[in-house]
C-alpha cells in the first residue's frame, strides 16, 4: 500500500524538527547571513567594508529575523484560539524559520538579477519573496491545522507585513514623512493583492486535489494529513473517526491453537487472525498483535493470518470483536493430548509446514527464501477449504509467516502463480495419526530493549517450542512488518550450529506500529542481526527449559461485523490518491507559475 507508505515516511520528519530554542538561533544566524548577502549582491556603502558587513547582517536580523521571531512565537496561539490543531510551538517557530528562508533566497535571486541587468531590483525583490513566504505559510496552515481559509490568510499574511513595515522603516529612516505618506500604503496594498493571487491558486489546487477523495470517501486528502499529524504529535486517534465514517463490516475468520495443562489452566495460545494490522502507527489496527495477546492471560502469540490492507480496522476498538471470536473458539474448543511431528512440504516456491493437533492443523507457509508480502483473504481461504478436503480435518489454521520480504514483490492475489503454488504444495501432505504426547515451552524477550528503530513493536520476540516424540520444533514470532530477505535462512543456520532443536520456522506479526520511522516499512533484520540471532538462541534455550506436558486443540471461529477499510474503500483509496498524484503534477506547476507570472507583473511592472 504505496501510499500509506508516503505517508508513513513523514512521521520520521515530523519527530524529528528541531526544538523552539534551536529554530531561534537559526532564525538569528540565517536572516543575518541573508542580509549580508543582500548587501553584497546589491552594495550599500555605509562606511567600511567592515561597517557593510554588519550593516548589512542587522539589516537581514530586522527585515527578516524579527518578524519571523514574532510570528513564530504568536502564530501558535492563534491557531489555538481558533480551535486549530498540530501547531505547537517547535512547530511555529519552524515554519517562520522556513518561510523567513524562502523570502531571503527569493529577494537574493531577485536582487542578483537586478544587477546582472543594471536594474534596481532591491525593494520589489524583498516584496517577492515576501509573497512566496506567505504562500508557504498558507499552504502548511491550510493543509495541517483545519482552521478555516480567511483565519489561515490572516494568520499567513502577518509575517510578511511585519516584514514589509520594517524593510519600509530601515529603508527611508531618514524621511520618516514617507513612512506615513501614501507609499507606505501602496506598498502594503500590493503586497495584498499578490498575495490574494497567491492564496486563489493554492485555493484552486486544493479544491482539485479534495474534490475526488471527498466524493469518493466523504474526506479530504488535507483531512488525513492533518490527523495524522495530529496522531505523530499526540498520539491521538482522531484519524480513525474518519475511516469509521467510510469503514465496509465484514466477515472474516480467526484461527486458535490452545495448549492446555492437565489442571485445566492455559499455558499458551497461538491465534492466527484473518485482520491486517495496519495501516501505520497505532492507527486502526496496527498495534493488534501486542493488543490481542495482552487480552489473555496465557503466553499468546498472535501470528498474521492471510489478510491484506482491505481488512485493517478502522479503529483500535474493532480489535474486541476479534477477543470476543477468540474467546468463543477456546469455549467451543476440543482437546487432545496427541498430536503428529512437525514436517515441511514445498512445491516451486511455495513452502508449508505442518503440524497435527486434534481435529485441526497449524500450517506455517511461506514462500521464502523468494520475496513475497501478505497473502490475501481469498488465496488463504481457498487454501484452508482444499486442506479440509486433502486432510479431511475441519480446523485448518493458515499463517503467512510473512517473512522475506521484497520491495519488488507485492501481495499474492487471486489468479497469481503463488496461489496455485500454494494450493499444490498442500495436495502434497499426507495426514499423520495423533500417536504421541506433546510437551511446550514458551519464552518472551524484548530483546534487549529493541524498538521501533530496529523494526521490532512492543511485543518483541516470543517463542515457543513444541516437542513431539523427541522432536523439537521452534516457532518463533517477531513483532515486527517482516523480515529482510535472507535473514530467516541465516537464522536457521545459525540455530543449526546449536543442535537443539530439529525444525525452526521463524514468523513476522506484521505490525504496522514499526513503519512509523521508514517509508512504509521497516523489516526486522534490517540492523543489528548478530544481536537478534543471539536472542533467538537465547529464547529457544529458555523455552525447551520451560517444557512441560500439556494437551492441544484448534478451533476455527467467524470474526462477525469487523469494521475495516473494506476491499471496496481500500482500493477506492489507492485509485483516489493515485490519480490526485497523477493531475497534481500537471495542476500544481500550471497553476503556480500562472500565479507567480501574474505576481511578477504586479510586483515588477506595474
Amino acid at each position: 500500500m504505496s501510499s500509506m507508505s508516503n505517508v508513513a515516511g513523514l512521521s520520521k520528519w515530523i519527530r524529528t524538527l528541531p526544538n523552539a530554542k534551536s529554530s531561534l538561533l537559526m532564525i538569528i544566524i540565517t536572516s543575518f547571513i541573508i542580509g549580508v548577502i543582500l548587501f553584497l549582491v546589491q552594495p550599500v556603502s555605509v562606511g567600511s567594508g567592515l561597517e557593510n558587513f554588519f550593516y548589512g547582517g542587522a539589516f537581514g536580523f530586522v527585515v527578516f529575523g524579527l518578524p519571523a521571531i514574532i510570528t513564530g512565537s504568536t502564530d501558535q496561539l492563534w491557531v489555538d484560539s481558533l480551535k486549530g490543531i498540530n501547531l505547537k510551538t517547535k512547530h511555529s517557530i519552524f515554519l517562520a524559520l522556513i518561510s523567513m528562508t524562502l523570502a531571503g533566497v527569493v529577494s537574493i535571486i531577485g536582487t542578483a538579477v537586478g544587477h546582472i541587468l543594471q536594474m534596481d531590483l532591491f525593494f520589489n525583490s524583498i516584496l517577492f519573496g515576501c509573497v512566496f513566504a506567505f504562500g508557504f505559510n498558507i499552504l502548511v496552515i491550510l493543509a495541517t491545522t483545519r482552521i478555516k481559509l480567511f483565519n489561515s490568510f490572516i494568520i499567513s499574511i502577518i509575517q510578511p507585513l511585519l516584514m514589509i513595515g520594517l524593510l519600509i522603516i530601515t529603508s527611508f529612516l531618514n524621511n520618516i514623512e514617507y513612512i506615513f505618506s501614501l507609499g507606505y500604503i501602496a506598498t502594503i496594498f500590493k503586497v495584498i493583492i499578490a498575495s490574494l493571487i497567491f492564496l486563489l491558486a493554492i485555493y484552486a489546487f486544493i479544491s482539485v486535489v479534495e474534490s475526488p477523495m471527498r466524493k469518493n470517501l466523504g474526506f479530504g486528502a488535507m483531512e488525513i494529513l492533518s490527523y495524522f499529524i495530529l496522531h505523530m504529535n499526540e498520539g491521538t486517534n482522531t484519524i480513525e473517526e474518519l475511516f469509521d465514517n467510510a469503514g465496509e463490516a465484514i466477515d472474516t475468520l480467526v484461527g486458535v491453537a490452545s495448549f492446555r495443562r492437565f489442571d485445566g489452566s492455559i499455558k499458551a495460545l497461538l491465534i492466527s487472525p484473518c485482520v491486517h494490522p495496519g495501516p501505520l502507527g497505532d492507527i486502526g489496527g496496527s498495534n493488534m498483535p501486542t493488543i490481542l495477546a495482552n487480552s489473555f492471560d496465557a503466553f499468546t502469540m498472535v501470528a498474521h493470518g492471510p489478510s491484506t490492507h482491505d481488512f485493517n480496522p478502522v479503529s483500535s476498538k474493532e480489535i474486541v470483536k476479534i477477543e470476543e471470536a477468540v474467546r468463543k473458539a477456546l469455549y467451543n474448543m476440543e482437546y487432545s493430548s496427541k498430536a503428529s511431528e512437525f514436517i515441511r512440504y514445498s512445491h516451486e516456491k511455495a513452502n508449508v509446514g505442518v503440524q497435527f493437533f486434534n481435529n485441526g492443523t497449524v500450517m506455517l507457509s511461506t514462500f521464502a527464501p523468494s520475496g513475497s508480502d501478505d497473502i490475501e483473504f481469498a488465496v488463504g481461504l481457498a487454501a484452508m477449504i482444499e486442506s479440509q478436503k486433502e486432510l479431511g480435518t475441519e480446523n485448518n489454521i493458515l499463517v503467512d509467516c510473512h517473512n522475506s520480504f521484497n520491495a519488488e514483490k507485492g501481495e499474492v492475489f487471486p489468479g497469481n502463480p503463488e496461489l496455485f503454488q500454494l494450493i499444490d504444495t498442500i495436495k502434497l501432505i499426507e495426514p499423520k495419526d495423533l500417536e504421541h504426547d506433546i510437551k511446550i515451552g514458551c519464552y518472551y524477550t524484548d530483546l534487549g530493549g529493541f524498538d521501533k528503530q530496529q523494526g521490532i513493536g512492543e511485543s518483541g520476540m516470543k517463542t515457543m517450542v513444541i516437542e513431539v516424540n523427541g522432536q523439537k520444533t521452534a516457532y518463533v514470532l517477531f513483532d515486527s512488518n517482516n523480515m529482510e530477505l535472507g535473514f530467516r535462512e541465516t537464522i536457521f543456520n545459525a540455530v543449526e550450529e546449536l543442535n537443539i532443536v530439529d525444525e525452526i520456522e521463524v514468523m513476522t506479526t506484521d505490525t504496522h506500529t514499526v513503519n512509523t520511522l521508514s517509508a512504509g516499512y521497516n523489516p526486522v533484520g534490517t540492523v543489528e542481526k548478530e544481536k537478534i540471532i543471539d536472542y533467538v538462541k537465547l529464547s529457544i534455550m529458555e523455552a525447551i527449559n520451560d517444557l512441560e506436558p500439556v494437551e492441544a486443540g484448534t478451533n476455527m471461529e467467524r470474526i462477525l461485523n469487523l469494521k475495516t477499510f473494506g476491499p471496496n474503500n481500500s482500493t477506492e483509496l489507492i485509485s483516489t490518491i493515485s490519480s490526485i498524484v497523477a493531475v497534481s503534477k500537471i495542476i500544481a506547476p500550471l497553476t503556480f507559475i500562472v500565479a507567480i507570472i501574474f505576481v511578477i507583473i504586479w510586483i515588477f511592472v506595474l
